[in-house]
């Protein structure tokens, strides 16, 4: 048995406000043409296929069209399960007849028990739960932590364990060992939701979702495949990709995946960062996270920025506060406060208030006036 290895595809998800469609097509192409290359048996998608729970209108469209060529047009075995960012009520709409293509999609606790026979191998799909569902399954009022829910859902599929078959767990969770970054909504209070790495031990490889980097968890048997997309300035370094699974002999191969649009932090001097001879050596189009190395003021400095590097996503200064070479001057603070901020504006950038901006300060000063009036 051959089978790819996703998760958290996150569609609809935002990038500071840029939208990742295209990222995130380009990123469903690349991996539909690994499957078909490696000609896989199936393909599994471990959760969050959306980014949040009422997903807009374009990432309903997207994943339907992403499900349907793959499962139909291509008739590639789909195995899913829904992650602690889906809706499990919505996402399983019309799951009553997608087993009919081989599409098998657990969006609830109880499914996870009786498990997909492919070939050589029983699938268990376990959509993200809360302990509460596990309570209520096992009618079992002391199970108060996702890892005291393992213990008992483990158990209990073990007890349908084919011993001539190999075992294939598909979760949503975080395991011992693995690490967190930012674009990943904290699902734990306490670490109350780590699942141990040894309590996953009977199943012969374990396909998790939730974490955006495949290298978040080292267990020979036990992986994330990570985002295959970067959602954040802290997954700038990391790899994306898709795992190839062989079950018999077992066997992981990792498949990186390129973006039309890296996500990189970028380190200079103003003056560097815009000079012709430097920036046409970038990807200009990239995400990037800017740290500027200068101190002094640069006025409009994201505009002029923004005008070589379209995408910026972060603008931070590495070394320090602004400094300026202005003396402080008193200012009379019983002025209007129109004079005020000119005053102020020119001593701290050693220019004038603009045109517009002068009608910006007007207009939000009237507005403040008004709530307070």
């Amino acid at each position: 048995m051959r089978f790819l290895h996703t998760a958290d595809w996150h569609l609809g998800k935002k990038l500071h406000g840029f939208d990742l469609q295209a990222e995130q097509q380009a990123a469903y192409e690349q991996i539909l043409q690994l499957a078909l290359d490696e000609q896989v048996d199936a393909v599994v998608i471990a959760g969050d296929l959306y980014d949040r729970a009422i997903p807009n209108e374009t990432a309903v469209k997207q994943l339907n069209s992403m499900l349907m060529d793959m499962n139909l047009t291509h008739q590639l075995p789909l195995l899913a399960i829904s992650g602690n960012h889906d809706s499990a009520a919505r996402l399983r709409t019309g799951s009553a007849w997608f087993k009919a293509t081989n599409f098998y999609l657990n969006t609830k606790l109880s499914q996870a028990f009786t498990p997909i026979v492919m070939g050589d191998t029983q699938f268990y799909l376990l959509p993200y739960f809360e302990p509460f569902e596990a309570r209520q399954y096992f009618e079992d009022d002391d199970l108060r932590t996702v890892q005291q829910a393992m213990v008992k859902i483990v158990a209990a599929m073990q007890a349908t364990f084919d011993p001539d078959k190999k075992h294939v767990l598909v979760a949503h969770f975080f395991a011992a060992g693995s690490e967190h970054v930012d674009s990943e909504t904290q699902v734990t209070v306490g670490g109350l939701n780590a699942v141990p790495v040894d309590l996953l031990a009977p199943f012969d490889y374990v396909a998790l979702g939730h974490l955006h980097g495949k290298d978040a968890l080292q267990a020979e048997r036990v992986r994330y495949s990570g985002s295959p997309v970067k959602f954040s300035v802290s997954e700038a370094t990391q790899t994306k990709g898709v795992w190839i699974v062989d079950t018999d002999p077992f066997k992981l191969t990792f498949k990186p995946l390129t973006p039309i649009r890296d996500v990189r932090v970028l380190t200079g001097s103003f003056e560097e960062l815009t000079t012709p001879a430097f920036y046409q050596q970038q990807a200009q189009d990239d995400y990037l996270a800017v740290q500027l190395t200068d101190r002094r003021v640069i006025p409009n400095v994201m505009q002029a920025l923004r005008a070589v590097y379209p995408h910026i996503i972060e603008l931070e200064r590495v070394n320090g506060p602004v400094l300026t070479n202005n003396p402080a001057t008193k200012i009379d603070p019983n002025l209007d406060p129109m004079t005020l901020l000119a005053k102020f504006f020119e001593q701290t950038t050693d220019d004038d208030l603009t045109d517009q901006q002068q009608q910006w300060a007007q207009t939000a000063l009237t507005a403040a006036m008004k709530e307070e009036g």
